[in-house]
């Protein structure tokens, strides 16, 4: 029970990030306040959103083709 209420409650925060900014702008975000304030390398900045941000492209664009996005 306890697994269902969590997986309900990470849905609804997902869609409510989801229409409030990309995951793309918020990983993007995330990586930045990290440099910012934690003491994160640029280099491993540079390394964070080019992966997340690629990959994610790459699954976009899959999704897409295969047509699970028209649902």
């Amino acid at each position: 029970m306890a697994e269902n209420d969590t997986s309900r409650t990470q849905h609804i925060l997902d869609r409510a990030l989801g229409k409030l900014v990309s995951r793309k702008l918020l990983a993007w975000g995330t990586a930045t306040a990290l440099l910012l304030f934690a003491d994160l390398a640029s280099s491993d900045w540079v390394i964070i959103t080019t992966v997340y941000i690629g990959g994610q492209t790459v699954i976009d664009a899959v999704t897409k083709l295969k047509g699970f996005g028209d649902r």
